[in-house]
This record gives C-alpha cells, structure tokens and sequence, in this order.
C-alpha cells in the first residue's frame, strides 16, 4: 500500500535501473508531498514510462509549457492552486488525459474531479499495482488506432476510386454524373455499411424529396444486371441504402 506515512518495509538497495526510452509513455506526476513523488517516480520508472515531477500547480504549468505528457497524474490536496483547479484550467487548452489522486474519498469530490474532465480518480492510500492498472487503462481508451483511408472499392466487376472519383468496369471507364460521383464516394466511404438517405440528400434539396430515390435508380441502371433486384446498391427499407463491396 502506498501511503506517504507508511511508505512500506525497507528493502535492499535496488540496482539502477535501465533508463526509460526517448519514446516511452511521458507522464508527469503533481504531488506537494516529496516521497510520494519519489515513490511513483521510481515504481512508474521501473515500468517502463517516462516520469517528470511537479511539487505544485505553478511547477506543473512550467512543465507544461515547455514539455508534451502523455498522462497526467494530479494530487487533489495541494496548498495554492490545488489539483482540481488544476485539472480545469489543462482541460481549456489539452485533452491529455488526467487521473487524480487524493485522501478524499466522498462521491461528491470524486464526481467533481470526472465533471472538471478528469479520465479517472484513484484515493490515497493505494496500491501501485492498482495505479498501475489504471493507466494502462486510461492509455488504452484514449489511444485511437489510425484508420486507413479507403482508395478503392470493389463490387462485382466495377472499381470505383473515390479520390478520382471514377467508376470502372473491367478496366473500362463508366460515365457519372456529378450527383452520382457524389453518391458513390459516400457509399464508398462506408463499405457494407447502412448509410442514411439524409446523407445523400444534395445540398439544398428537402430529406423527403425523392431526388435521392431518383438518382440511386439512375446509378443502379450502370451497375446493377437488373435493377428491380440489385445486387450492389441495396435499399434498406426505411433507412437508406448500402454499398455490397467484394470482400
């Protein structure tokens, strides 16, 4: 249990550890207490991560300023500026994400910390490996994976490429309208998926128009063997319409 006034047994003098590497996760670490900054500086150092210290809100702004954190780990009670107040002002200029540590441990002060912005709310005294849990946790939500940006889709023997906005079969290309290109590079956007008349309403005409319906038939008529019974440009009745692609 990590407690500034029982930091736990004494133990043998550790051997130094490997420094963390340039591009390991940075986090920075708020605390007015100094052993308790000691304490999480080495364990979190231990694991892997890049650790900066802040002894106040002041000292943090400095840090802030000047160095980029993955994670920032604030004490709620410190004198001046504690680390709600903190929490709110980085939440005006930074989604970095924030766990707060405090000796509290009312709902109210807990529910404040997450309504100021706060990812998530940990009370002293703790284990490490719980607050080791909980920024893995925090990193993991707040990492989004890149999305890869759709060049081409396939169905049938049609490609279409929706940055050149061309439709072709078989190597051969297939005349579009602009209002059809336009259809088709949001179909294409969302392969297989359900897309809602609204979003291939043109701008300026009313979601209940039946522009839309008018147009799908026209593109139907290019791509589809027999458009009553179409096997790329399917309807989905009382939604919109989905793009069958090729696996």
């Amino acid at each position: 249990m990590l407690d500034a006034a029982n930091p736990g047994p004494s133990s043998p003098a550790r051997p130094r550890m490997a420094t963390p590497a340039d591009d390991a996760v940075h986090l920075l670490i708020v605390d007015d207490d100094r052993r308790i900054r000691d304490l999480l500086s080495r364990f979190l150092s231990e694991q892997g991560y890049r650790v900066t210290t802040a002894e106040s809100a002041d000292d943090a702004r400095g840090r802030l300023a000047g160095l980029t954190f993955d994670l920032l780990i604030l004490d709620v009670m410190m004198p001046g500026m504690n680390g709600l107040d903190l929490a709110k002002l980085v939440r005006t200029e930074s989604t970095v994400p924030i766990l707060m540590l405090t000796a509290r441990s009312e709902t109210e002060d807990r529910i404040k910390g997450l309504e100021i912005g706060a990812d998530d709310y940990l009370a002293k005294p703790f284990e490490p490996r719980e607050l080791l849990l909980r920024i893995n946790n925090i990193l993991k939500r707040s990492t989004v994976p890149p999305t890869q940006a759709i060049e081409s889709v396939r169905f049938g023997p049609f490609v279409f490429h929706l940055e050149r906005g061309e439709l072709s079969r078989d190597g051969e290309l297939v005349r579009l309208t602009d209002r059809e290109r336009d259809m088709l590079r949001v179909l294409g956007e969302r392969p297989g998926e359900t897309v809602p008349r609204q979003a291939l309403v043109a701008p300026g005409i009313s979601a209940g128009d039946r522009a839309v319906d008018v147009q799908v038939n026209r593109l139907r008529r290019k791509i589809e063997r027999d458009p009553a019974n179409p096997a790329y440009l399917q309807t989905v009745r009382g939604v919109g319409y989905r793009l069958v692609v090729a696996p």
